[in-house]
């Protein structure tokens, strides 16, 4: 499997981006998806998930009611929209695939996930 994100870049605080993942390798809808982040020094975190038919939806408290997470499955494709950006948003994007388990379980832990991709920069200035 391969993940590929883009979407990140350089944003002013209040501003939006939208990234995606773009997937190939194996059946795309088969799986559900996630978003997480890692700032300098410190650990990758969660930021949101979706499960394989994108009904399912699941966020960290932190970008509840900001960010959306949504896939397009004829495109292979996850994105997460980010609105009302915050310096704290500051961050590596990593999208990460979980292929085990046939039940939604709020994958929310690295562990969780089975394949990730190369991580997207985004950054807020305030």
């Amino acid at each position: 499997v391969q993940l590929q994100a883009s979407g990140g870049g350089l944003v002013q605080a209040g501003g939006s981006l939208r990234l995606s993942c773009a997937a190939s390798g194996r059946t795309f809808s088969n799986y559900d998806m996630g978003w997480f982040r890692q700032a300098p020094g410190k650990e990758r975190e969660f930021v949101a998930a979706i499960s394989r038919s994108g009904v399912r939806l699941y966020y960290a408290d932190s970008v509840k009611g900001r960010f959306t997470i949504s896939r397009d499955n004829a495109k292979n494709t996850v994105y997460l929209q980010m609105n009302s950006l915050k310096p704290e948003d500051t961050a590596a994007y990593y999208c990460g695939l979980r292929v085990r388990g046939s039940m939604w379980i709020r994958p929310q832990t690295e562990a969780e996930y089975d394949y990730w991709g190369q991580g997207t920069q985004v950054t807020v200035s305030s």
